[in-house]
């Protein structure tokens, strides 16, 4: 059977202004995968539990933060607030008996465009093995 995953990232503004200025083509052609798809954040302080809860009530089988490192945050504990928001979600799906690698944050310096990549690819591969979402029931 054939998987291929919703991947949800919201991302900081700051730390993804760069990567993301050469568009949907030019991140494709440097490995982005496809599946995953971009909401960006004027600051990480602004993520909400919600938003992320909300991001797998809508079918996402993963779900990652992209912030700046938390000592670097251009807003000052934007990312770090973002990283305890992560970590109540990671705990709720805990609670949920389900999988917990299905959320990350990842802390990221601006302009390292590689590494914005790689953050999409490390998911992909994870949630791929993981396979779907158990929110997702039979519907899908």
């Amino acid at each position: 059977m054939s998987f291929t995953p919703n991947i949800q990232a919201f991302c900081c503004h700051y730390t993804s202004q760069q990567t993301i200025a050469e568009g949907k083509e030019g991140l494709k052609r440097d490995g982005m995968p496809e599946n995953v798809t971009l909401n960006r954040l004027v600051c990480g302080g602004k993520l909400q539990v919600s938003t992320l809860l909300k991001a797998f009530e809508d079918g996402a089988d993963g779900v990652y933060f992209v912030g700046c490192p938390p000592d670097e945050c251009h807003n000052v504990k934007g990312s770090q607030r973002a990283a305890k928001k992560v970590a109540a979600v990671r705990q709720a799906l805990i609670e949920l008996s389900v999988e917990p690698e299905r959320v990350e944050m990842f802390h990221l310096e601006r302009g390292f465009h590689p590494e914005f990549v790689k953050a999409a690819q490390v998911m992909n591969k994870r949630i791929t093995a993981l396979g779907p979402c158990p929110f997702k029931g039979d519907s899908k």
